[in-house]
């Protein structure tokens, strides 16, 4: 017979052969087609992003252009500056060196200052350079030539920020005494304004001339007249204003980190800690392995992430991002005035939309963005931390950019279907591709990445099918306009695995499940949750996706001759599932129906319909509701052998005697099936009393009684009543004269 097939097969022609092999793998995955949604900015922050930006409600575009302008080998930089000629200065430590990058990005070491580091670099309108550096800060004036002078001393450990008016005012933002000194183009400077802060940490000019102050450990936002008066605009709920930027409408961003609860015992803003080395532990000034010792700072991790504000002209502030992680280092303003952020420690750019809508718009290879400048035609310039490197960000954009999803699990061996995707390409091209494996590692064996698919409208995955499968999206233009990619989605269809019931316990007798969980006057009774039964050296494992980890049933109420069973069941799949009973006596060999097409998990029935003896119930879950029948599977168990007992004991040999005042009572009682579980008595009517066995245990299908009572001469009526396992009860009397 198989070569027979073997020939026929041979002669099937071609297209019809497909069809075939279609047929045959839909019977093999029958079911309800499911899907796989990526649409969400959480979704896609998962997946390995290489020149795109994530929007915040989940879409995704082409990244501005970003190459490396300068490596400093520095540990970290702190500052940015700018002059006319375009030129670039940028400062950091340890080792307070100050580099000059020329328009066409070469850069080189212009000065070498007597300091550990250097916090801020500011350029007055005649192109000189001022830095300042820490600790023990002074201010230094550096020649176009590297040649350095100290140009103003503070007589303060740090200085945080420089800011030149448009006089050539140096405003000069210290700590740890909180003071704002003022400093003439001649070098003569005194004490502006004092904060009563610790530290004034940021620094910078509205377009009207105010300062606008940054404080810790206050998180405050103060503007400062030209008169030197200050007035608060806000208190961030942040320790710190890390960062200040001001619109041409007078609008101003302020960013805010570091929980107060994590203060140290001496209050220490974030830019006195060293950046982390390593891979952060947390957000605002994180530990590093080794701080520089001439700090004096003890390594700290301040917590609480970071707060972004926006102040309107009128005063009225509103956040604008937040992020429990990120740290805000940076802020500038792009060229469209939409506020960019400097975080780290993942080296992240965002860009905020609005006040609710914000970009990723890149990551940089370094751990932290700590400086901003802008720059020509739309350009943007960041310096960073761990390691202290200068970027040149835009204004174009990257010609490609990818982003590999994250890998989806199917849980079961799975038919990958269609793959659609919502987005415009805006002039470019969106292609994406898929593969697929039985590891939940792709790079171990899996298949090939597919041809692409690029029609909007979507197409059918050729990755084979398997347990896993992940999709990478490729965008791509050559013009000025990026395409936007907002959801993909794949249709998938697990392999149809049969039903299993994994545990059946029948109820005790004369009990019916409730027909609703209200409480009513009758007698009933609760059972515990059923829970499946591990085997031996089994370990235990989740729950599959059509059941919890426990069943759980309604109260049982009293109810005579009626006996129930309840089971756990579950799909592989999570397909519906209909269930058949069918019962039949230890001792026959056919099963007979007991009922069909029940939906709960638990049924009772009255057994008084059933002749008295041992009886097993089997249990059939079919997934029916969920396939065609042809391709419907079930999965069956039988319970342990259960009792059905409605016939009542046996009372004999009933008799009583007066005797002395006494009144002798005798009687024997047995049943076929349970054990005796209790006797009782009736003198003239009165109420039931308890009787013992003779031999004081009711443990016993057959049992003997005697009971000596008080009693008065004249006729006595004895009732004696005798009660098995499962509430049967017989009753005698007898007469006595």
């Amino acid at each position: 017979m198989t070569g027979v097939t073997q020939n026929m097969t041979g002669l099937i022609h071609p297209s019809f052969r497909t069809l075939l092999v279609y047929a045959l793998c839909c019977a093999l995955f029958a079911g309800e087609t499911r899907t796989w949604s990526q649409r969400e900015f959480a979704d896609f922050e998962k997946g390995v992003i290489k020149n795109l930006s994530v929007r915040s409600d989940g879409r995704l575009t082409l990244a501005p252009q970003s190459k490396e302008w300068l490596d400093t080998s520095s540990a970290y930089l702190w500052s940015l500056a700018r002059d006319s000629k375009g030129n670039l200065y940028t400062g950091g430590g340890s080792g307070a060196k100050l580099f000059r990058i020329g328009p066409d990005g070469k850069g080189k070491v212009l000065a070498e200052l007597d300091a550990l580091e250097i916090h801020a670099i500011a350029v007055d309108s005649k192109d000189r350079i001022y830095a300042a550096t820490a600790p023990d800060g002074k201010v230094y004036r550096v020649a176009a030539s590297g040649k350095p002078e100290v140009f103003y001393d503070p007589k303060a450990k740090y200085i945080w920020a420089l800011a030149f008016d448009s006089h050539d005012n140096l405003f000069v933002a210290t700590g740890d005494q909180g003071e704002i000194h003022r400093v003439t183009p001649d070098g003569k400077g005194k004490v502006f304004f004092k904060c009563e802060e610790t530290h004034v940490r940021s620094l910078t000019l509205d377009p009207t001339g105010n300062l606008i102050v940054g404080t810790e450990p206050g998180g405050l936002v103060l503007r400062v007249s030209a008169a030197g008066e200050g007035f608060v605009l806000y208190q961030m709920s942040k320790r710190e204003v890390s960062a200040l930027v001001a619109g041409r409408d007078g609008t101003i961003y302020a960013a805010g980190v570091g929980s107060r609860q994590a203060a140290p015992p001496a209050s220490t803003p974030v830019a006195a800690l060293p950046l982390p080395a390593q891979p952060p532990p947390g957000p605002a000034g994180a530990r590093q392995a080794n701080p520089p010792p001439a700090l004096n700072v003890a390594p700290l991790g301040v917590t609480g992430g970071s707060d972004v504000f926006r102040i309107e002209a009128n005063g009225s502030p509103r956040r604008v991002w937040t992020s429990p992680q990120d740290v805000v280092y940076a802020m500038a303003l792009d060229s469209t005035g939409r506020v960019l952020l400097g975080t780290g420690n993942k080296g992240n750019i965002y860009r905020v939309e609005s006040a609710t809508v914000y970009t990723v718009v890149l990551g940089v290879p370094a751990t932290q963005v700590t400086a901003f400048e802008t720059g020509a035609g739309g350009r943007l310039y960041a310096a960073t931390g761990n390691v202290g490197k200068v970027y040149e960000i835009g204004p174009g954009l990257e010609g490609e950019g990818s982003l590999e999803s994250d890998v989806f699990d199917a849980g079961l061996y799975t038919q990958w279907g269609r793959l659609s995707f919502e987005g415009a390409v805006n002039g470019g091209h969106i292609a994406i591709q898929t593969r697929s494996g039985n590891l939940d590692q792709p790079q171990k064996n899996w298949s090939p990445w597919s041809d692409p698919i690029t029609a909007s409208t979507g197409g059918r995955i050729a990755s084979p099918p398997s347990r896993f499968v992940q999709w990478k999206a490729v965008l791509s233009s050559t013009g000025d306009r990026s395409p936007e990619l907002n959801s993909v989605d794949v249709a998938y269809l697990p392999k149809n695995v049969e039903p299993h019931v994994d545990r059946i316990e029948t109820t005790p007798a004369n009990y019916r499940f409730s027909p609703s969980l209200a409480a009513t006057q009758v007698q009933t009774l609760n059972l515990p949750p059923l829970v499946r039964q591990l085997v031996r050296g089994e370990a235990p494992a989740g729950p599959t996706p059509s059941e919890t980890p426990a069943t759980i049933t309604p109260a049982l109420q009293y109810a005579k001759g009626f006996i129930g069973a309840r089971w756990m069941a579950a799909d592989p799949n999570g397909d519906s599932l209909i269930y058949t009973l069918e019962i039949r006596g230890v001792d026959e060999k056919q099963w007979k129906p007991l009922k069909d097409k029940v939906m709960d998990k638990y049924y009772t029935w009255d057994s008084t319909a059933f002749p008295d003896g041992q009886y097993r119930i089997r249990v059939t879950a079919s997934d029916t509701p969920s396939n065609p029948p042809a391709e419907a599977l079930t999965g069956r168990l039988e319970s342990d052998p259960f009792l059905i007992d409605n016939t009542p004991p046996r009372i004999t040999g009933l008799a009583a005697a007066l005797h002395n005042g006494k009144l002798e009572v005798r009687w024997h009682a047995a049943d076929a099936l349970n054990d005796i579980g209790k006797a009782e008595y009736s003198l003239d009517g009165g109420d039931w009393t308890v009787a013992a066995p003779t031999n004081g245990l009711s443990d016993s299908r057959e049992l003997d009684y005697a009971l000596t009572l008080d009693a008065t001469p004249g006729e006595h009526t004895i009732a004696v009543r005798v009660e098995d396992s499962d509430a049967n009860q017989a009753v005698e009397k007898a007469v006595v004269r």
